[in-house]
């Protein structure tokens, strides 16, 4: 196992996200091989088989069960000293290789950073030939997360990923140790959970007959129906196997607005005295609907009951319900939404909206589940307990932040990956403002408006991957990297204020790391601008000039 030879490699390895410290690394190293054992300590078995599966596999090792202690040992231990999801790697000739965690999600982030120092072959399914070897300078890695959440969301609806790329992007968000996936299920152009109880959400609501290419101002159609949604087995699956990589999958099933998708499914949940809710069929184009939930009982107990069953597949403590972009004119226009008003003696229809998120807001808590949804849930006073996605920009986070609400990052102006990374026409389907690789990785979650006490809740951030524009798994590799890794590093690390980050250093890093993105066959966009497949010329995009504002 011992290893005196090679010459070691940058500090770090090229880490991305980068870790809290280093000693070393030094000219001795330590080889992986065939008599290499892995001992895992209890708790620990997940990453043990992980290690098995990918280590295994890439270097075709047999890791065989040890015992800590013994020489050329990759051990597996705990500590509850260390930080939760903390971790401490000591690469030492003579003994071999040992990771640390303060919970079995800290072994698992060590496993990932221990795979990073291995090189790119790691991140291949097989070895690429024979007595490749795996080797690991000498050193010393302590680490930890800046922030519990850490997050990325995957937009189902709007263009349906199948069951093996949600999978796929579990296992990217891992290997950038990000450990939320908010998994957009709801919205109008599609519904992607199968609910027992209401198969026609997914037998209509699950298909459109056609979609709009580009920015819904393009004059372009994508001809075929589309659609696709996964079954009651395969989101088992799917939180399952985040589980095993420490990652939480929040589900987002939108309410009152996004909704057309349910309502052509059951027309009885829109507003029925306002319009023929029966003549509306899954929204094959973008932007902001009309057609949105009516305030009624009928309504409440659907999704109660929608409810009951992803709360049975989701162990999650958060469930996402949306609350964004929900124009109120047919609850203007409605006398069913007016009598609620009169009724529950609101004040108007953004106190009509807040009574909508009020009422699941307690209905979750009894189940003992909290709400989060996007800032407009402010509109109309937030409801107890609650935790704001603020999208908008940082203004709703530090409302709801200084009012002692809960708080996740995700301002579209700063971490919004459908938005275009530079201003050439090349860029595909251009989108928002121009966020590039440096402006991601200058992107800081916690506003300087909140004291100490304020920041405490903000709970983490996240990246938000549209996929209005985003009609493929290339197209959505392009757009969310390698901006995901500037994201997981401003995330994870405790990075200085951004105009002191050593961007450099980083792109230095992503070098080593490009490699790696490379070996998971990620189609990523080049530091030098799209390959001519990645371009898509002719689709009309919407892009924005100017720096995106700081709101």
């Amino acid at each position: 196992m011992p290893d005196t030879d090679p010459t070691p490699t940058a500090p770090g390895g090229g880490l991305v996200p980068a870790p809290l410290s280093i000693d070393g690394p030094y000219r001795s190293a330590v080889r992986l091989g065939e008599d290499t054992a892995l001992a895992a300590a209890p708790g620990t078995e997940d990453t043990a088989r992980w290690l098995r599966t990918t280590l295994g596999a890439a270097f075709g090792l047999p890791l065989p069960p040890g015992s800590d202690g013994a020489t050329d040992t990759l051990a597996l231990t705990l500590d509850p000293a260390l930080a939760p999801e903390g971790y401490r790697l000591e690469a030492v000739t003579r003994w071999g290789v040992r990771i640390t965690g303060g919970s079995p999600a800290g072994v698992f982030w060590g496993a990932q950073t221990l795979r990073q120092l291995l090189g790119p072959h790691a991140f291949r399914r097989a070895p690429l030939a024979p007595g490749v070897a795996a080797v690991v300078p000498q050193q010393t890695i302590e680490d930890g997360p800046r922030f519990g959440w850490r997050g990325m969301l995957l937009d189902v609806a709007r263009h349906f990923l199948p069951k093996d790329g949600v999978l796929r992007c579990l296992d990217l968000l891992a290997a950038h140790k990000l450990n939320v996936l908010h998994l957009h299920l709801t919205d109008d152009q599609g519904w992607r959970i199968e609910i027992a109880r209401y198969p026609k959400l997914t037998g209509t609501g699950g298909w459109r007959e056609r979609t709009k290419l580009g920015h819904r101002a393009s004059p372009l159609w994508d001809e075929r129906p589309h659609g696709g949604y996964y079954t009651q087995d395969d989101i088992r699956e799917i939180v399952a196997y985040a589980a095993q990589r420490h990652i939480t999958v929040v589900p987002e099933i939108d309410i009152p607005g996004h909704s057309q998708a349910a309502i052509a499914a059951y027309p009885e949940l829109g507003n029925t005295d306002v319009i023929d809710t029966t003549s509306l069929k899954v929204w094959d184009t973008w932007g902001v609907n009309s057609n949105v939930l009516a305030p009624t009982d009928n309504t409440l107990r659907f999704y109660e009951q929608v409810l009951e069953e992803v709360l049975a597949l989701f162990p999650s403590p958060f469930v996402h319900i949306g609350g964004d972009e929900c124009p109120k004119d047919q609850w203007t226009a409605s006398a069913t939404a007016q009598a609620r008003i009169a009724e529950l003696s609101l004040d108007g229809e953004d106190e009509l909206q807040s009574w909508f998120i009020r009422h699941f807001d307690r209905w979750l808590a009894d189940r003992g589940r909290r709400l989060i949804g996007w800032d407009e849930i402010l509109e109309g006073g937030l409801a107890e307990g609650a935790a704001v996605s603020s999208w908008r920009g940082y203004a709703g986070g530090i409302a709801a932040a200084k009012s002692g609400h809960d708080v996740v990052m995700c301002p579209e102006q700063q971490v919004y990956l459908d938005h275009r990374q530079h201003h050439s026409p090349d860029e595909p389907v251009p989108i928002g403002f121009v966020r590039t690789l440096e402006d991601v990785y200058r992107f800081e979650p916690v506003p300087p408006e909140l004291t100490a006490e304020q920041a405490a809740h903000v709970l983490g951030t996240q990246a938000n991957a549209w996929t209005e524009v985003m009609d493929s798994q290339q197209r959505l590799d392009y757009q969310v990297f390698p901006r995901l890794a500037a994201f997981a590093e401003v995330a994870w690390s405790r990075l200085p204020a951004p105009a002191d980050r050593d961007y450099q250093d980083f792109t230095r890093r992503m070098a080593v790391h490009y490699a790696r993105l490379d070996a998971l066959g990620v189609d990523y966009r080049p530091p030098g601008g799209p390959l001519p497949w990645q371009k898509r010329p002719g689709v009309l995009g919407r892009p924005i000039d100017g720096a995106p504002p700081n709101v």
